[in-house]
């Protein structure tokens, strides 16, 4: 009896400690707070890390230790961009094209191959779904050669047609696996009501499912876009000529045989990146809540 009032006794005490040291809500919040903060420190710090070499001159990028501010500010790397050989703004151009064509044509496709696949069975709908997530999970460097042979029989070579239909190989599979979702969550009542107010299928796809899943609709969108403005695999392989490349192409520019000018590269790399970070700051809302709503809004 004495052993177990002991042991009891020692439990009261141990669980009185772990009721002391219980952090409170605020505390929890200031917690974590300093671990996102440090979390996103660590994620930026690349990028802050380019743009900060990009700003220091040649000796001053292999200073050792290196410094984190510059100690002059060099913008030489960005104005010989504008000047050089290389013409930035038809890089530019070249880019946006390719980007918003593979950006229309993966919604085109995807949203009513989405539609179908969500809302209906048929016979062969596992084996879709099957090749559309077989198509994510291969890289780029395995369908280059087939698609160069294909584009080399259509006479397609070395112009954007083809980096546009091989971005779209990757954007529409993934565009249709988001909005399957957004189309196989809307309640059947709602189709039903629309057919008894007199629409057929295509109309009240226009009118009630598109404006429902319109948040993964810009989703599929933006992400289309980005991954063909960043693409550097097809653009290299397709297109031959320097002037109708897209700009992530022209950072080989700077990458000469005999050694590297990394103020010029980082420079180019922080213009490349300046549309990816206007897209996600602009459309960070409609990002997140296409990401994380697949049901009905009331």
């Amino acid at each position: 009896m004495e052993n177990t009032k002991i042991l009891h006794n020692k439990s009261k005490t141990s669980s009185n400690r772990v009721r002391k040291f219980k952090l409170s809500p605020m505390q929890k919040n200031i917690i974590m707070c300093f671990l996102s903060v440090g979390i996103a420190a660590i994620f930026l710090f690349p990028l802050y890390w380019i743009v900060v070499t990009s700003l220091k001159a040649e000796p001053e990028v292999f200073q050792n230790p290196p410094t984190f501010i510059p100690e002059t500010l060099n913008f030489k790397s960005y104005t010989e961009q504008l000047s050089g050989d290389f013409n930035m703004f038809q890089s530019f151009k070249n880019s946006f094209v390719i980007a918003t064509s593979t950006m229309l044509l993966c919604v085109v496709l995807a949203v009513p191959a989405s539609y179908g696949i969500g809302r209906y069975r048929f016979k062969g709908r596992s084996l879709f779904l099957l090749i559309f997530l077989l198509t994510q999970m291969l890289p780029a460097s395995v369908i280059l050669t087939p698609l160069f042979i294909i584009f080399n029989n259509l006479g397609l070579l070395n112009t954007q047609i083809a980096v546009i239909l091989a971005d779209a190989t990757i954007g529409i599979p993934f565009s249709i696996l988001v909005l399957m979702n957004f189309f196989a969550s809307i309640p059947k009542e709602l189709e039903d009501s629309a057919r008894i107010d007199g629409c057929n299928r295509f109309t009240a796809f226009l009118r009630v499912f598109l404006p429902i899943a319109y948040p993964g609709v810009i989703v599929c969108a933006i992400f289309s876009f980005l991954y063909a403005w960043g693409d550097l695999v097809f653009g290299m392989t397709f297109i031959q000529d320097q002037t109708a490349r897209p700009i992530t192409a022209g950072i080989f520019n700077f990458m000469g045989q005999y050694g590297t000018s990394w103020s010029y590269l980082t420079a180019f790399a922080t213009v490349t990146i300046l549309p990816v970070l206007v897209i996600f700051i602009t459309m960070q809302k409609y990002i997140i809540s296409g990401l994380t709503n697949g049901a009905v809004k009331g």
